[in-house]
């Protein structure tokens, strides 16, 4: 049944238009570089066992949050992850998925409208991977323009992916959108402010967000390169990563950037790295 009702929210949240929302106006595009955390839902992770190919986590659990990004640059806005469907804040009390137990108790829509962003007016959109709570409201967005990483473009629209009723409903719209595709790294507004990063092994396109701000200097937004903060010392591997060697090669290649550019790291999952960051309106520059 709790499947069931999972499934029926993607779907929703696939094929509905959002509802209209009465909020402020829309701000001008920004002068400065801003980032915004936004809370896409919690995860209670019932077994964290699965975070780690060598049981380090056996028999613990977690409570987890689910953390979107909006970067607001004088050319542009770029969402970063879409989090957990919206359409899950309507089921009180949330759903228990397998080792999932998931709740949305705000939506993104609501809370990227509360700052001028809609679905028609956002510029560009970004995943880290396709899995469901970073990919929970993509198809929403789908008249942005979609940077994704080639392997990730390719993993995503696989057969097997389209077969997930689960997940896909949730981005298949993102198949139609205007999208630059790329390997390696990608400077989003081509003055190295915003770049994208290859960090595949979790999945076979993952990428990781480079940002500098002028206060704040370097920050690297994680994806599911780590899902904990212990994560990066004992340098677990979940068990349904695509390829563990490559994660670990992809693990080696963030540490070396982080020490490098004495970067502020934000690994997405962590509730203490999301509470730690300021709240909207507030954010980070």
């Amino acid at each position: 049944m709790k499947n069931a009702l999972i499934c029926t929210a993607l779907f929703l949240a696939a094929c509905s238009k959002p509802a209209p929302t009465d909020h402020a106006t829309p701000e001008t595009k920004a002068e400065t570089i801003k980032l915004y955390a936004l809370e896409c839902g919690r995860i209670d992770m019932l077994d964290l066992g699965i975070f780690a190919s060598n049981g380090a986590y056996d028999g613990q659990t977690y409570k987890a949050v689910s953390s979107c990004y909006l970067i607001r640059h004088p050319k542009g806005d770029l969402l970063w992850d879409t989090g957990l469907p919206d359409a899950l804040n309507a089921v009180d009390g949330g759903v228990t998925n397998g080792p999932f137990h998931i709740a949305v108790p705000h939506t993104l829509l609501g809370q990227l409208a509360d700052l001028g962003v809609t679905p028609d007016n956002l510029d560009y959109l970004s995943l880290s991977h396709s899995h469901f709570d970073h990919a929970g409201n993509g198809g929403m967005y789908a008249k942005a323009t979609l940077i994704v990483n080639e392997a990730e473009i390719a993993h995503m629209f696989r057969d097997e992916a389209r077969k997930d009723m689960q997940t896909f409903p949730a981005y298949s719209a993102l198949e139609a959108s205007e999208k630059i595709t790329f390997s390696g790294e990608h400077d989003v507004f081509g003055d190295g402010s915003v770049t994208i990063i290859d960090t595949s092994g979790h999945t076979p396109g993952h990428t990781v967000l480079r940002l500098e701000l002028a206060n704040t200097g370097t920050v690297l937004l994680t994806g599911d390169l780590y899902h904990l903060n212990k994560a990066r010392e004992l340098r677990t591997v979940p068990v349904f990563n695509t390829d563990e060697a490559e994660t670990l090669r992809s693990m080696d290649k963030f540490e070396a950037l982080a020490k490098e550019t004495n970067a502020k790291v934000i690994i997405q999952h962590s509730t203490q790295d999301f509470e730690a960051l300021p709240k909207p309106p507030e954010y980070l520059d």
